[in-house]
């Protein structure tokens, strides 16, 4: 969409409207072909005020929802002014001004711009309609991606607690380990002290019977004659 464009035709439109909203004052004012002449005239000028308003809606799309639905809400103010214009010039000419051309044409074209603006409300609620399933379906592919990258998180956490848990396997395995080989060692240092104690005991009765038999030897030498 081009903000410029849709400028200008906004531009244009006010220009068109400010010029046809002061014909059915004169028309009231008028007579005879002067009054025939502003009728064809407000036809031309209603004709392409709604030319404009067409291009506005083709600008429109493709624009971000933000700016599209208040603009889209504007159009169809503007397409109610249009058709009340319309109206009040039917009603100021009413009045032996009903069995001429002029009025015929602004009968048809008042269904015709009738039918014209429920097609465009029409339009927009589809637009609208439209603009909200994109969205919906943009909100579900965020969410599956978001549940795919879960997915895959979650995996990976799984993978890496499973890898954790052989570690924690080889960690209790090697601690197993360990304590029996503790406790081998604990019994090997019993032995060897049981052992250390009984060749202390030994030794002891060994020194203690020399001791003995050198007294023995020295009693029998020196004091026995």
């Amino acid at each position: 969409m081009s903000s410029e464009e849709f400028e200008k035709l906004h531009e244009m439109f006010k220009s068109l409207y400010d010029e046809l909203k002061l014909i059915p004052d004169r028309v009231t004012r008028s007579h005879g072909e002067e009054k025939k002449k502003l009728v064809r005239v407000f036809d031309e000028r209603f004709g392409e005020a709604e030319e404009v308003l067409q291009g506005m809606e083709q600008e429109l799309f493709g624009a971000p929802a933000s700016f599209r639905n208040p603009m889209s809400t504007k159009i169809r103010l503007y397409r109610r002014d249009l058709t009340k214009l319309q109206r009040d010039l039917r009603s100021d000419t009413g009045q032996g001004f009903s069995t001429r051309p002029g009025d015929g044409r602004l009968g048809v074209y008042g269904e015709q711009n009738d039918r014209s603006t429920q097609q465009q409300a029409h339009r927009a609620l589809l637009l609208q309609g439209t603009e909200s399933l994109n969205n919906a379906s943009q909100s579900i592919e965020r969410s599956q991606r978001i549940a795919a990258e879960t997915d895959q998180i979650g995996t990976d956490i799984i993978e890496e607690l499973g890898e954790q848990r052989e570690q924690l396997d080889r960690t209790r395995d090697r601690l197993v380990n360990t304590g029996e080989n503790l406790s081998r060692s604990r019994k090997i240092l019993r032995a060897m002290s049981r052992r250390l104690m009984t060749n202390k005991l030994l030794l002891a009765v060994i020194i203690i019977m020399e001791l003995g038999i050198l007294g023995a030897v020295v009693y029998l030498k020196f004091f026995r004659h």
